[in-house]
Order: structure tokens, then C-alpha cells, then sequence
């Protein structure tokens, strides 16, 4: 039996839309396992002692990205939050940071949990998710979280439908690095091979009356988008000056892009299709999350 909490249709203002140097979109896989990971922590803190929240499945019901296009423009504009005037009346430099407004459910797996504190952990949960942080957006509302249980042993096609229902109506986001293993191993470096599925080619076609036709298409059908999902490590373990945890090694790192694809929830086939965790590669140098059924 394994056991699930529910967070249901989540608001979310001003999250981070820039999930990597080089992409703008939904936030990173690393900044939803970071607020389930603080959560879990809070709740330690708490006297929760022994509970563990360390996989969790997105649900997207709503997004809305924080940009703005013109007319006659040819790309997009970030649409940036005003700092105030400096002393002499002039608007002073910033970095533009690329925002959205979000509505997700949230599945998280518990791991210890006691059921004669169910309810009250239910209470405390609840009151802890309005005032924290996700993806450095602001939580406005949630709906009462649940626990679900989900029986491994049961029967699959009885079992799932109680988890996917409740994340309708909206897409839930799960990893296709096969897709980019594939691309790689036909000669692609990881960028073209990401941005082979991303691209849409244009193509005409001329009938015999001299009518074109244009048809668009990309290389494979689905939601698919690029996603950031953790961190390669470019640098030796080492000790920095002034760095943040005195106890811990550390290295420079550089943002690990790959695709991901946005599915309704009804065609997942398994519980760890839409699980994501964190996976270490230390031979390779790779902090990552990983779907639990795409971790090498």
C-alpha cells in the first residue's frame, strides 16, 4: 500500500518562468521538489519526525506566462515588474525576470506516515502551504489536501483511475529524455538533438492547377517542451569563500536541459510514469530529478 497526499489546484503568482539559462516556460522539476523538500523538513521540524515526502507528480490546470507581443512585433516581451525611482527621479537598472501565474495539483508520496496523525497532519499541511513558497511564486488559495491510499496489488485498472481523476482536468508533465537518447545516438549533440523535436518544419506542396498548399509539422506528435531538471557539476568538489554551508563541498554547476511532454492524466499507464525524485549520478557528476521510471 502506498500512501499519497493531495494538494489540489494550487494558485500560485509570480513563479519563476525562467527554469534554466536558456529556457522560458513552466518552472523547473528543481524547484518543485525543492518546496515538497522544505515542506518535509517544516513538518520535521513540527515533530513529525519520521514522515518523508520525496516524490511528487505535477498536474497543470492553468498557465499563464508573464509576456507581452505587440503589434507588428516580431518575438515576445517579458513583462516586468516597475522598481521604484531612485533619488533623482530616473528608473533604476534591473534584471528582467521572466514570471507566470500557475494552477497545479500537486501529488506527493509520504513515506512513515502515522494514521492516528492524519488528521492533524492534514491541518498543519494546509496551513503550511499558504505561507511558503513554490518556484518563488506566492501561494493565493489551495483546496483542502487528502490523503489517498493506492494498492500496488490491487487491480490497475481499478486502482490508477482514483489517482488520475483527481488531477483533472489539466496535463501532468513527465520526462522523454528517450527521445533525446534516440536523437544522440544518431549523431546530435544534446542541444540539436532537444531542439530536433522542438522545431516545426514548413513545407509546400504545388497540384496541378499550380495551388500551394502549406503544411506544418514537428518530428514527433505530442505536448512536447524543453525542460530543466537539475544540475551538471563542472568543478572539483571544493570549499569556497563565504559559500552558504560551511559543511558541505562546493562546485560550479551548469543547467542539465531535456525534454518533457505535457499528457492527460488518462493515458498514464503507471503510478511511476508521473513520479519525479531526486537522482544522484556522482560518476558522471549529475544532480538530477528523474521520472521513477526513466532513473538509470
Amino acid at each position: 500500500m502506498r500512501n499519497f497526499l493531495l494538494i489540489p489546484h494550487l494558485k500560485i503568482q509570480n513563479a519563476n518562468a525562467m527554469s534554466s539559462p536558456y529556457t522560458i516556460g513552466f518552472p523547473a522539476m528543481t524547484a518543485w521538489l525543492g518546496a515538497i523538500h522544505a515542506l518535509q523538513r517544516t513538518l520535521q521540524a513540527q515533530g513529525y519526525t519520521n514522515i518523508v515526502l520525496d516524490k511528487v507528480a505535477i498536474s497543470c490546470h492553468h498557465f499563464d506566462l508573464q509576456t507581452y507581443k505587440g503589434r507588428g512585433d516580431f518575438v515576445h516581451s517579458i513583462v516586468g515588474t516597475a522598481n521604484p525611482l531612485d533619488k533623482d527621479g530616473n528608473r533604476p537598472a534591473f534584471i528582467e525576470e521572466a514570471r507566470c501565474h500557475l494552477e497545479v495539483s500537486l501529488l506527493i508520496e509520504c513515506q512513515n506516515l502515522d494514521p492516528d496523525e492524519e488528521k492533524q497532519l492534514l491541518a498543519d499541511i494546509q496551513k503550511l502551504i499558504l505561507s511558503m513558497k513554490f518556484a518563488s511564486g506566492d501561494v493565493l488559495s489551495a483546496r483542502h489536501c487528502e490523503f489517498i491510499r493506492f494498492d500496488e496489488d490491487a487491480h490497475l485498472e481499478a486502482e490508477l483511475p482514483k489517482i488520475t481523476k483527481r488531477l483533472m482536468l489539466g496535463h501532468v508533465l513527465i520526462e522523454r529524455r528517450d527521445l533525446v537518447i534516440e536523437s544522440m545516438n544518431e549523431g546530435k549533440d544534446g542541444l540539436d538533438a532537444v531542439l530536433d523535436y522542438l522545431k516545426i518544419t514548413h513545407r509546400s506542396t504545388q497540384d496541378e492547377d499550380g495551388k500551394v498548399t502549406w503544411s506544418s509539422k514537428r518530428k514527433t506528435t505530442g505536448w512536447l517542451v524543453p525542460i530543466a531538471v537539475g544540475f551538471q557539476g563542472i568543478s572539483e568538489l571544493g570549499q569556497a569563500k563565504n559559500q552558504r554551508d560551511a559543511n558541505t563541498p562546493h562546485r560550479f554547476a551548469e543547467s542539465v536541459i531535456t525534454l518533457g511532454e505535457f499528457i492527460m492524466p488518462y493515458r498514464i499507464e503507471s503510478m511511476d510514469q508521473l513520479l519525479w525524485q531526486y537522482h544522484v549520478d556522482l560518476e558522471n557528476n549529475l544532480y538530477l530529478c528523474q521520472n521513477l521510471t526513466t532513473t538509470i
